[in-house]
């Protein structure tokens, strides 16, 4: 790489060379070559090297006065501002080549709930006026987007004092018929507990929390859900049965009775979410969905986590719930997703390939078993 005196504008061309090609991430590695992630999978966009030396003029540049802290800390979350169209959240890391940058596009759009098709329940939960409301999925399945369409949604809708607390900001949202405070940890808090305490004595209807990251943090949003306030956030889990278990073990065992109990009653809805490929070659969320039914609040309470499943499938046509498998289903139905993409994501590979045989009676046996070994 030839030597040049800022190392921004090559970055901003990868930047909107990534977007061009429909990316999500792109990677930055000392040494290495520019990769992104394009609908789910690393590729190589760029046969160009980036020496350790430009990866760290590069860091200093966009970092400024920080890059201190960067150097401390080893690692380091941040904004990057690309232009008035897209933003990135940006995270930098040491490791053993040098280092390395990876910049999630967040673009300033704000996708509705309807344009995201996503299901009604979504929005049945933007209503409720008090409770907990968690979004969970590994990183990268969107939970982001779908926390930012359920607050737009609530933003032209209702008269609400909304407070964000991210890390950093992702989606700015600007006030309509709600007033929105957003708040980044590091630049306007020190914590997610700090910042979530505050946010009690600053007359909040509803609370987003960027992500319960540790015991205190849960405490709190759990006490904010009970006295009245409506709370979103995310945890990295993998369904809703994990998601409950994973709140509740946080807390010591003498102490985990009182936290289901407490849980039982205030959570209100939680979406569990995995991104599919569809068949025009883009991403569709398949979500599991657990809305507060008097069933649900009694297996949570009793610690009957093992019949949440079936109690989603029950509670599907009176009240919106649904499973992974459900939600793949009506994808396939619909034309979005392939036999082998809803196969190949699915928790009970057997269950569905029954309720597809069910759907298409002209489709043999072989046939889904023949996709079935392409999916795999």
């Amino acid at each position: 790489m030839a030597e040049v005196k800022s190392f921004i504008p090559i970055l901003k061309s990868y930047l909107k060379k990534m977007i061009d090609l429909g990316g999500s991430d792109l990677h930055i590695k000392s040494n290495s070559n520019i990769r992104s992630r394009i609908r789910g999978d690393m590729a190589i966009i760029s046969k160009d090297i980036f020496p350790k030396s430009a990866v760290e003029m590069l860091a200093k540049e966009i970092l400024k006065d920080d890059f201190e802290k960067f150097f401390t800390k080893k690692e380091y979350d941040y904004s990057f501002v690309l232009d008035e169209n897209y933003r990135f959240r940006l995270n930098m890391f040491y490791q053993i080549d040098g280092i390395s940058m990876v910049f999630r596009v967040i673009p300033t759009k704000i996708l509705t709930i309807d344009e995201l098709q996503l299901p009604n329940a979504i929005k049945k939960l933007t209503t409720v006026h008090r409770g907990l409301v968690l979004v969970t999925g590994v990183t990268g399945s969107g939970k982001s987007t779908t926390l930012a369409s359920m607050i737009n949604e609530i933003n032209e809708n209702y008269p609400k004092h909304i407070i964000t607390i991210e890390d950093p900001v992702e989606f700015v949202h600007k006030d309509k018929k709600s007033l929105i405070n957003q708040r980044s940890i590091g630049e306007n808090s020190l914590s997610f507990a700090n910042a979530l305490k505050a946010s009690l004595r600053e007359d909040p209807d509803i609370i987003l929390v960027g992500e319960m990251r540790d015991l205190e943090t849960i405490e709190i949003a759990l006490h904010a859900a009970e006295t009245g306030h409506l709370v979103f956030s995310t945890l990295h889990t993998l369904d809703t049965k994990e998601t409950i278990n994973r709140i509740v073990s946080s807390f010591p065992p003498i102490e985990q009775n009182r936290i289901r109990i407490t849980l039982a009653s205030v959570i209100q809805g939680v979406i569990s979410q995995r991104l599919v490929k569809t068949v025009d070659g883009k991403r569709a969320a398949a979500l599991e969905i657990l809305l507060k039914t008097p069933r649900i609040e009694s297996l949570i309470a009793e610690n009957r986590d093992s019949e949440i499943t079936d109690a989603l499938l029950e509670g599907h046509q009176t009240y919106g719930t649904q499973t992974f498998d459900l939600a793949l289903y009506e994808l396939f139905k619909s034309g979005r997703i392939s036999l082998q993409e809803a196969l190949a994501n699915a928790t009970s590979v057997d269950d569905l390939k029954l309720k597809v045989s069910i759907l298409d009676t002209t489709k043999k046996d072989d046939d889904i078993d023949f996709e079935l070994k392409e999916a795999k």
